[in-house]
């Protein structure tokens, strides 16, 4: 049975003596790798465990910077961490959600369905009043089974025949979108034809995620309130941030471009720039 893709500070505290909660701490920066488990070692919630980016979340080939692994590498990985078939997940990360996402999205494209994401974060935990620890969490090792599940992805070329029918949205920041500055990839700018839609806009001044109502508002002055929606980023990472704030809002999940941004710029594809979406 799913579950909503939400869950409170206040919620998560309450079940902490669970033994089928499992917690997944997803810190990480852009231009620090290493910096988000540094944070963890220093005050983490109770049990939790370290999900890194580049380690747990990425494969070793694929188009890229972060190549979403082989369902099967996956579920090895997420069993030796202590997250099995029998455990709730909750998921969290520092910037309301915008990594913990794409764990979020990575455990329902195996069929797990027992995940959700901790609204507000770290920030939200710290503000409630919650304790933190320094103690690592240890949980035994644990199966996790490859199963159906609702994601949907889309490569590069599939992408160019179809970008005039799908509503492509890109969640990196205005000036990174606009090709003011890109910190990371080696071309600025964006996917012609696609839209402006930054994760950040998903989310109220407190770092939580706006109302469902809200949401449903937002894609839909988009046109992205129908199956055919292609979420982006820089690597397929804050893309997810999209496809969350979608599901929240009732609306149909998106596709997920992998490659995102680091991809198509990579392989010598046409650039766009400006506010505008531009053409192909």
């Amino acid at each position: 049975m799913a579950e909503a893709p939400l869950i409170s500070a206040d919620e998560t505290a309450g079940r902490l003596d669970d033994p089928r909660l499992r917690l997944a701490d997803t810190r990480w920066y852009l231009t620090e790798p290493r910096r988000g488990r540094q944070e963890y070692v220093a005050a983490h919630l109770p049990g939790a465990v370290y999900v890194d980016l580049e380690a747990h979340l990425s494969g070793l080939t694929g188009p890229g910077r972060h190549p979403l692994p082989e369902p099967d590498e996956f579920a090895v990985t997420m069993g030796a961490l202590g997250i099995g078939d029998e455990h709730d997940l909750v998921v969290y990360d520092h910037r309301g959600g915008a990594i913990a996402a794409r764990l979020w999205w990575q455990m329902r494209s195996i069929g797990h369905h027992r995940v959700q994401v901790l609204d507000g974060g770290m920030p939200a935990w710290i503000e409630a009043g919650h304790a933190v620890t320094s103690l690592p969490g240890l949980p035994a090792p644990a199966h996790m089974t490859v199963r159906p599940g609702p994601t949907r992805t889309i490569d590069r070329e599939a992408l160019v025949h179809r970008l005039d029918e799908v509503t492509l949205l890109d969640a990196r920041n205005p000036e990174r979108y606009r090709g003011e500055e890109e910190p990371i990839d080696p071309v600025a700018g964006h996917i012609p034809g696609a839209l402006n839609a930054p994760l950040e806009d998903n989310l109220g001044p407190d770092g939580r995620f706006l109302d469902p109502g809200s949401l449903a508002g937002r894609y839909r002055s988009l046109g992205a309130d129908h199956d055919d929606v292609v979420v982006s980023c820089g690597s397929g990472v804050t893309a997810c941030h999209l496809a969350l704030a979608m599901t929240i809002a009732g609306l149909p999940e998106p596709m997920l471009y992998p490659g995102s941004w680091s991809d198509w710029c990579t392989a010598g594809m046409p650039a766009a720039t400006g506010s505008e979406p531009g053409r192909l």
